[in-house]
């Protein structure tokens, strides 16, 4: 019989000892030192404070505890005397079953991983989803995680400890996250649709009104209305619009959602996670039979990474009146107009202008997202809410000096454009981190014609800066275009700069982030509160309804816009209970 949170709460020190033995390897001061914090008020209350107890105990112990585990395939699945959770785990991992080859890959990497970090290799061989993951994918992580700097394996093995007792108490509460599990699931299928190019290398990549586009658009439509959604519909910019009618004709609506394009090659779950969260809220209550005292629109919007065409955020600024006719007269990089585009997908760009949505019908927006970062990670934090997404701004630039020869040339005669664009990227890297808070980019910098053996007399690059708030980015490009200014004059530069991007920053409507720290403390949660460097489709929401977002923690250190790009379906189970709970907040308010 599963164990209940009531009996841990409840029993005397040494059985609850007992009751936990096993759930970190060799380890029960963790559980002894999580105790001090009963009575628990939900099992991911417990397994915070387990996760704080290794993240308080000091660096000695946290190696202490991998050097607790033992190897993959190592000498103790040979000799059998792996404990009963690990012999479990490494044998549904079919790593008892390893071909001679795969077994001689992992004794080596062991032996590397070892004589690089001094401590064994820890992975959550069950996975993200909980099911497994396969051999080629534990060795493909283990050959990866060898390049990584000390510090960061040893932070990456103690979240693969947390994930590998997360799963153990899972089993040790029947506390299946089915939920969840279902929403992995949506985005593993959804993931079978990419742009030519990519999908031959197994890559994602989804960009505006492609094939894979208007796949994924005719797949999030037939889910939705099997999830009991009343309307759904593609509007004329490509959105995905799903609507799930009030218990009362009239009602006001609550708009959610985010976006299912990529970046070329990117990860599974930025954007496509705040469709899918909302989408199972609405599922359980079609399956309850349920009405709210308001409506729910769910929009899968079309496009927001900028990826085929330059317009940004064009699904969300449709809904606000943001459409910019001569977007459609942009060109991709095969010739096709955005125009073209949209009449072979059969959308009429007459009816664009009548997508603008009238705020009065609308309680407000709210979107559920990936971090895209590593903050939630390293606070071992499954949920986050956002307080504020930075404001930003984009420029493009060209430094010029003189092409002379590397040679002939004496370094106090150079008027190198390259060395003034790396300045340049030295004092942003300074001058952001200032702030604390604000951060800035050169992301791209490319010598044109350049040559090993010449001094570069031509630089291009890009410039990116992101800050909380519009005064403190504002501050930040302010000193950042003087000290350009100045370095070109020092060394006999010229110049040119164009601002191509500015996007205010958003902060959360009090009233609704102040809903969505409830949600999270209901479920027995820390709330942590946090800034968005990321730009999202709420910013745009913002200019006309109050907003606020969730985060949800990503592995792989929170890495985003890349293949390691992932997160946990007891992560995602999380969320949909917090936004359950923001539906739940919303019905008992006061009309």
């Amino acid at each position: 019989m599963p164990l209940s949170l009531g009996q841990l709460n409840t029993a005397h020190t040494d059985q609850a000892l007992q009751l936990l033995d096993g759930i970190y390897e060799h380890s029960p001061w963790i559980a002894q030192a999580a105790l001090r914090e009963r009575p628990f008020r939900s099992l991911a209350h417990l397994k915070h404070a387990m996760a704080q107890a290794v993240r308080q105990a000091g660096t000695e112990a946290q190696l202490a505890l991998i050097r607790a585990h033992p190897e993959l395939a190592g000498k103790a699945m040979v000799a059998q005397s792996l404990t009963a959770e690990s012999t479990h785990e490494q044998s549904a991992a079919g790593l008892t079953h390893c071909s001679p080859e795969e077994f001689a890959r992992l004794q080596q990497l062991n032996r590397d991983y070892n004589a690089r970090f001094g401590f064994p290799f820890i992975l959550a061989v069950r996975g993200p989803r909980g099911t497994g993951l396969t051999r080629a994918q534990i060795i493909d992580t283990f050959a990866r995680r060898l390049d990584n700097h000390p510090d960061v394996e040893r932070a990456e093995a103690l979240r693969n400890i947390h994930r590998i007792a997360e799963i153990r108490l899972n089993d040790k509460f029947g506390a299946e996250p089915l939920i969840g599990g279902d929403v992995w699931d949506w985005h593993e299928r959804l993931a079978q649709h990419s742009d030519p190019g990519y999908a031959e290398k197994g890559q994602l990549t989804v960009t505006y009104l492609t094939e894979a586009h208007r796949a994924c658009a005719q797949t999030i439509s037939q889910w939705m209305r099997e999830c009991g959604f009343d309307e759904v519909e593609v509007d004329a910019v490509g959105n995905v619009v799903g609507r799930y009618h009030a218990a009362t004709p009239q009602a006001r609506t609550l708009l959610t959602g985010s976006h299912y394009d990529t970046v070329r090659n990117g990860g599974k779950y930025d954007g496509r996670l705040g469709i899918f969260v909302p989408m199972a809220c609405v599922r359980e209550l079609h399956r309850a039979g349920r009405r709210l005292p308001f409506g729910i629109e769910l929009v899968a919007f079309a496009e927001e990474e900028g990826q085929r065409y330059k317009a940004t955020f064009l699904g969300s600024g449709a809904l606000i009146g943001d459409f910019q006719p001569e977007w459609l007269e942009q060109k991709d990089d095969n010739g096709v107009t955005m125009r073209e585009a949209m009449q072979q997908a059969g959308l009429c760009v007459d009816d664009i202008p009548r997508l603008r949505r009238d705020p009065a019908h609308y309680l407000g927006f709210v979107e559920v997202h990936i971090e895209q970062g590593p903050v939630l990670c390293e606070l071992d934090l499954p949920l986050g809410v956002v307080s504020s997404i930075n404001g930003s701004v984009r420029y493009v630039g060209e430094m010029v000096g003189m092409a002379s020869h590397a040679g002939t040339t004496p370094m106090d005669r150079r008027r190198d454009a390259a060395a003034g664009v790396a300045e340049l990227a030295l004092y942003v890297e300074q001058r952001a981190a200032r702030d604390g808070d604000s951060v800035g980019t050169i992301g791209l910098l490319n010598v044109p014609g350049g040559s090993i053996n010449v001094v570069p007399g031509r630089c291009q690059f890009s410039l990116d800066l992101r800050a909380p708030t519009d005064a403190q980015r504002d501050a930040l490009a302010q000193d950042v275009l003087q000290e350009l200014l100045r370095i070109a004059q020092r060394r006999g530069l010229r110049c040119t700069l164009e601002e191509t991007m500015r996007a205010s920053a958003a902060p959360s409507a009090p009233q609704w982030q102040q809903r969505w720290e409830r949600a999270v403390a209901a479920l027995g949660l820390p709330v942590h509160c946090m800034p968005s460097g990321a730009g999202h489709d709420a910013m745009k929401l913002h200019e006309i309804l109050p907003q606020a977002m969730l985060f949800v923690r990503g592995e792989n250190g929170g890495i985003s816009h890349n293949p390691l790009e992932s997160t946990t379906h007891n992560d995602m189970q999380l969320a949909v209970e917090a936004f359950n709970h923001l539906l739940l907040q919303l019905s008992l308010e006061p009309a």
